[in-house]
């Protein structure tokens, strides 16, 4: 099962990478002339970053898919998307404050 420090290592290294591929396919289709949406095609990189990253994970450590690990899959995909969207600092400290929250109730 993937621990929570690996899955926020997957979710910094798809940011990092959605960032870095949004970038140079901006780049392509300026040069290419081409009109485009930078928040669609940031969140369609984030998407399929994910599912590779993902499917990579999956494959290299021969996870089984189940239940837990296609709601853990599908919490990459979204927070992915999500960071894309707002940026990755923002979704850590909704993450982070939500642990505080959490602990605070024990």
């Amino acid at each position: 099962m993937m621990s929570m420090e690996f899955f926020l290592t997957l979710l910094i290294g798809v940011s990092v990478f959605t960032a870095l591929v949004t970038e140079a396919i901006k780049k392509i289709m300026d040069e290419a002339g081409k009109v485009y949406k930078s928040n669609i095609l940031a969140g369609v990189v984030s998407v399929v970053l994910s599912v590779l990253a993902g499917t990579g994970y999956i494959i290299m450590t021969e996870a089984q898919i189940n239940a837990k690990m296609a709601v853990i899959l599908i919490a990459l995909v979204l927070l992915s998307w999500l960071c894309a969207m707002v940026g990755y600092d923002k979704v850590m400290q909704a993450i982070s404050q939500i642990k505080i929250a959490k602990i605070r109730k024990k």
